[in-house]
């Protein structure tokens, strides 16, 4: 086993160290979901804590780490008699981005169950994280089930598994530390509430900092054993801190006047729900004792807040955590009570750790810089209309030569009909459109390929029936063999590759016009946040086609490049949906099985370069031709319309919807009509 690089030995990251220390003291605390961009030692923190975790004595020869002073009576390994047990260090179990249902909570053997009534149960991963520590890797990316059967075990303390009648419950409490990059997605927010508490990390700016990070990663490198060595004693510090915290935490008194700090305080911030209130408390009391204290204190429940909040106050995807920290100073110090807080003991200063390691009780970083998106241009002055470029009902243009005009504010986001791809897929789980899936309504059943994962217990009966007299049935039960059993097949939904295809040239650049396209392609881009999805940004303006965004599940970073989004210039039509060609054609090698479902967001026009209407039918009908779904949003306005949009939905074998149609109150039977037209356009090309 390779040697762990030290807890102690971490530079800076003081609220993260805090965070995973707080848990390990107390972990009904809820565990600790860490953000931060890439490159910030989170995966490194969390391994590191798994050293320092003390020993725990289990039951010899149980699979489900049973306490020997206490065993669970409902161990499928049990019962176990009361004894001395041997003692083994925590684990930390990792869980995979692509673990299968299975693997997290454990298999029955179906097969066994049905012929001979027997509980074989393999257990999975929740049974091995047990008292110890269950790491995820990118939470951000494993599927929703899986995430929500994690949380679920997590907050009642066992794992339950369910099949066809036949069920087995095993203890399943443990520390959960959930890791990720923002960049690549989000939780959703009833996911988010779940985590206790939440570290937001991000790389030291300072040079010296970032040096001796350096060297101590380098050192380490050289020579693993060796560098763990010089941190013994500062490790063997800390596992002993740990201890002592967690036998003075029943001792540890929360007074009336933390507890209405703690109401009060939630209250302020218009935090859903009870769960913030709880976490709270019992993150104020675990800082008590890491301080080594017996009361809490204001500053105990400050620090919880700063931890506890952030991630509970976001109301939609685009908003970033974090929290007014004059507002929370201001309602402690109006609710703060003087009737049972008494005096810091020791030397007075409460800070819950001094010099060592986590005790730094640092504040989560507030409203991190956006960085990488385009340039917002917000103080450049309109541009003068070219002559000889076509003009929208006396709307102003910026100059045919791809002069820029201030990027418009995106209009107030609304609620979105529903797009979805026709057919039936087999992609990512997800809310848009039909596909086969392990969750949905039973439709049908068929041979296992594999391991049975889902029993059609009906089927499967049917199979075995006819045999029963060949196989020498005798007495009441079923013989089952191996070919009887029958794998049920479902339907659920899928998530798909939203890329959207937006028109950014002269002819769309009124402000006012332009502010509604970016409300409707960020009402859209809301829908895919919640249904699942994969989305792209490709724009055209002037003479060529950028990819804004490439293929990612982080919404969020959609969301920053639409609103820096520069306009002007002539209107490369083809340009746009060849470059969304190109983009679908890498997209299908990487992730084959999801569907995509192309926005063209535009007025229609095509200017620029010889036979530019031409060449857009073109480019057209080349998407059409592979059965990609489209939809055109048509954004001509004023009085005199050409119906151009229409004309291209008809070329890529899609439907066109104007801004106001897009609405979900507006217009019934809208992704009916998108799903009629992709299927007639499917059977035209299967007659032809």
């Amino acid at each position: 086993m390779s040697t762990p690089y030290p807890f102690t030995a971490l530079v800076g990251q003081d609220d993260l160290r805090l965070a995973l220390l707080l848990n390990a003291v107390s972990p009904a605390v809820g565990g600790v979901l860490v953000r931060g961009e890439k490159g910030t030692a989170k995966s490194t923190a969390v391994r590191a804590l798994s050293a320092l975790m003390p020993e725990v004595a289990v039951v010899a020869g149980c699979r489900f780490s049973c306490a020997p002073g206490a065993p669970d009576p409902a161990c499928p390994d049990g019962p176990h008699e009361t004894g001395p047990g041997t003692s083994r260090a925590a684990r930390m179990v990792e869980l995979p981005v692509g673990a299968s249902e299975d693997r997290l909570v454990g298999a029955l053997d179906i097969e066994r169950a049905l012929a001979e009534g027997v509980k074989a149960f393999e257990p999975g991963l929740l049974a091995d994280a047990h008292r110890g520590i269950l790491y995820v890797d990118e939470v951000n990316l494993l599927h929703d089930h899986l995430v929500d059967l994690l949380l679920d075990a997590a907050a009642m303390g066992a794992s339950y598994v369910e099949r066809e009648g036949v069920s087995v419950r095993h203890a399943a409490r443990f520390l959960l530390v959930g890791t990720m990059n923002p960049e690549e997605g989000e939780l959703r927010p009833q996911l988010l509430d779940r985590f206790g508490l939440t570290v937001e990390v991000a790389a030291s700016r300072e040079p010296d900092q970032r040096v001796e990070v350096v060297k101590r990663r380098l050192a380490y490198d050289d020579d693993p054993e060796g560098f763990a060595g010089k941190w013994e004693q500062e490790e063997s510090a800390v596992r002993a801190r740990i201890v002592a915290a967690r036998d003075l935490l029943p001792s540890v008194r929360l007074g009336d006047a933390a507890l209405r700090q703690i109401a009060a305080t939630c209250a302020a911030f218009e935090v859903d729900g009870m769960r913030a209130d709880i976490v709270m408390a019992r993150t104020a009391t675990a800082l008590a004792a890491w301080a080594g204290r017996t009361d809490v204190l204001a500053e105990d429940v400050r620090q919880a807040a700063l931890l506890a909040l952030p991630h509970r106050r976001r109301r939609n995807p685009f908003d970033a955590p974090g929290l007014d920290e004059d507002k929370l100073d201001d309602t402690l110090e109006e609710f703060g009570g003087q009737d049972d807080e008494p005096d810091p003991d020791g030397d007075g200063d409460g800070d819950g750790g001094g010099d060592g390691p986590g005790g730094g009780g640092g504040q989560p970083p507030q409203d991190a810089p956006e960085g990488n998106g385009p340039d917002a241009g917000g103080d450049r002055a309109a541009d003068i209309p070219a002559q000889g470029e076509p003009s929208d009902s006396g709307e102003q243009k910026a100059p045919a030569g791809g002069g820029e005009q201030a990027a418009a504010r995106a209009s107030e986001p609304f609620r979105t009909k529903m797009l979805s791809v026709p057919g039936l897929g087999e992609g990512a789980a997800g809310r848009r459109s039909r596909a086969r899936t392990e969750h949905g309504r039973t439709t049908g059943a068929r041979r296992p390929r594999g391991a049975l994962t889902k029993l059609h217990l009906a089927a499967t009966v049917q199979a075995a029936a006819p045999h029963q007299r060949a196989r020498g049935r005798s007495g009441p039960g079923l013989v089952v063999r191996r070919d009887d059993l029958r794998q049920a097949t479902r339907e659920g939904r899928e998530g798909n590759l939203v890329l959207f295809v937006v028109d950014a040239s002269g002819s769309m650049a009124a402000r006012q016009r332009m502010s509604a396209v970016k409300g409707a392609v960020l009402s859209l881009l809301l829908d895919a946040y919640q249904r699942r999805d994969k989305v792209g940004l490709v724009t055209f303006r002037g003479s060529s086609a950028d990819v804004a965004l490439p293929p990612t599940s982080s919404v969020d970073a959609a969301a920053v490049r639409l609103e820096s989004l520069p306009t002007g210039g002539r209107t490369p039509l083809s340009a746009g949906l060849l470059k969304a060609h190109d983009v679908l054609r890498v997209e299908r090698l990487r992730d084959p099985a999801r569907r995509p479902l192309v926005v063209v967001v535009t007025d229609g026009r095509a200017t620029g370069g010889p036979e530019p209407v031409a060449l857009a039918g073109r480019a057209a009908r080349l998407l059409a031709a592979e059965g990609t779904a489209s939809v055109v949003v048509d954004c001509e306005s004023g009085p005199v319309r050409l119906g151009l949009a229409g004309q291209l939905a008809g070329e890529l074998g899609g439907t066109a919807v104007t801004l106001d149609e897009l609405r979900a109150d507006s217009i019934a039977g809208l992704v009916k009509e998108v799903r009629q037209t992709q299927g007639l356009q499917s059977n035209s090309r299967r007659v032809a």
